[in-house]
């Protein structure tokens, strides 16, 4: 066949038909294969002709029965056939041709321009269809290519499609998720119960040992509600990543004050170690051998409290406990004093040390301690960093009493252009010195505990400095 040539399968037993109807689309620019048994018309099927112009009366298979094999092949199915008969004439005939999935009925002879015709339709037929199925074939490759699973919500709250990843997401196939109730299918996949008109805000949820993140978006056609598209995705890696971060940059900080406890703990054991040594020489004189234990005492002492704060920074309770905030203070305190004495940083300090809420104590500790190290990498020696506990509001759906933690330094400041990203994932300004997970852990942890961090800086020398904020609901105070 000639490229871009038109083929027409013409089957009929008689040559005489055959070179008729051959002849009038030959001369429309069609080209013509022929067939005179309707095995022979099986077989050339095969080769996806265009069009087939099919005789009814054949001498080995009725038309009918071709017309309906070639229907129920995939391969040929799409192909239209015009179904041609001087025998069968009435409707009933006519019907039966077109039941058994004629695109279209003629009667011969039939007229040489309307054959011409009618063929010109089922191409332009075949071709919309042709469009159609690849326009079809495209859409489905895109919608299953997709990485979240997608539904679309008719009107009535039914599922009229969904993607491949949905399927694998909910572990169903198409049947059993396609044409079902969409709060239904939400009810029986993650234990959620919507609304009558099956409004889904996004979300983040919890299903045994998977986390999944949910929404529902509307279709809006000329103001009306069309019906929607939901839209799921699997995050339990994220979580786990998250989690891994979370261990990883606990350790971190641990490692961090390795120097610096080493330090607290060195200066009283020296004392200790001197103490002993002195109460060996006076084992005779006991008024200066009991001071000497007296002393030796509050060293130990001091080793044990620095000790009990190292442990207390990693524990962590299974529950939100009650913790007087200001103790919690004073132990990121404690535990960066060598980090606050070597930049000789002044702490000013404005709170009331009764005040309580309820958190992870662990977690807060490393929220602070991260926000006081970087007050102090931002200041100066022997600068001044402002540390301040007030009442505040939390500004929701409703007004939540809170507590404002603030830690304010007088470095350079941060840039506007900085400022809008230092609470993204590894991103960070000290190059290979810092690990970019500090301000985000922290921002994860804050927001965990239905709180928020906020962040206020300038940049202008006689101004400049930083002031990070943790805001945390706090329900009573004592």
């Amino acid at each position: 066949m000639t490229s871009g040539q038109i083929t027409v399968l013409v089957a009929d037993d008689r040559a005489a038909n055959r070179y008729t109807t051959a002849h009038a689309l030959t001369r429309a620019g069609y080209s013509v294969v022929e067939a005179a048994t309707g095995k022979e018309a099986l077989e050339l099927a095969r080769n996806l002709p265009t069009v087939i112009v099919l005789d009814v009366k054949l001498p080995d298979i009725l038309g009918y029965e071709v017309c309906r094999r070639i229907k129920a092949n995939s391969r040929t199915k799409h192909i239209p056939i015009l179904q041609l008969s001087a025998a069968f004439l009435t409707n009933e005939s006519k019907l039966y041709a077109l039941e058994s999935g004629a695109d279209a009925y003629l009667i011969q002879p039939a007229d040489p321009v309307v054959l011409v015709a009618t063929v010109k339709s089922l191409v332009r037929l075949h071709r919309a269809e042709s469009q159609a199925q690849l326009a079809a074939t495209q859409w489905q490759a895109t919608f299953d290519a997709l990485t979240e699973g997608v539904a679309i919500i008719d009107r009535s709250g039914v599922v009229s499609r969904c993607n491949r990843p949905l399927t694998q997401l909910l572990g169903r196939s198409y049947g059993e998720i396609e044409n079902s109730d969409f709060r239904d299918l939400v009810r029986s996949s993650f234990g959620l119960t919507l609304t009558q008109d099956g409004e889904l805000p996004p979300q983040e949820i919890k299903v045994g040992s998977r986390f999944f993140r949910l929404s529902v978006d509307e279709i809006i056609s000329q103001g009306e509600r069309m019906g929607g598209i939901f839209i799921a995705s699997e995050t339990t890696e994220q979580k786990r990543a998250e989690e891994a971060l979370l261990i990883n940059e606990r350790l971190a900080a641990t490692g961090r004050m390795a120097h610096t406890i080493a330090h607290e703990i060195n200066n009283p054991l020296e004392a200790i170690t001197n103490l002993v040594y002195l109460l060996q020489r006076s084992l005779d004189q006991p008024e200066t051998a009991k001071g000497y234990i007296d002393e030796a005492a509050k060293e130990l002492a001091r080793v044990s409290r620095i000790s009990r704060q190292i442990l207390s920074f990693n524990r962590e309770s299974s529950s939100p406990v009650e913790l007087r905030i200001g103790d919690l203070i004073e132990d990121v305190l404690a535990l960066n004093n060598r980090f606050l004495l070597d930049k000789r940083i002044r702490i000013s300090k404005d709170w009331d040390a009764s005040t309580v809420l309820q958190g992870f104590p662990a977690q807060l500790r490393q929220v602070f301690s991260n926000l006081l190290r970087n007050a102090v990498e931002a200041s100066t020696d022997g600068g001044e960093i402002r540390i301040k506990i007030s009442r505040s509001t939390i500004w929701d759906a409703v007004a939540t009493p809170a507590i404002r933690i603030t830690i304010a330094d007088h470095g350079l400041g941060i840039s506007s252009e900085i400022k809008g990203r230092i609470f993204e994932a590894f991103f960070t300004t000290k190059d290979l010195k810092g690990s970019g997970i500090g301000l985000w852990l922290s921002s994860t942890i804050v927001h965990e505990h239905g709180g928020k961090l906020q962040v206020r800086s300038c940049t202008r020398p006689s101004r400049s400095g930083t002031c990070m904020s943790v805001v945390l609901p706090c329900s009573f105070s004592r």
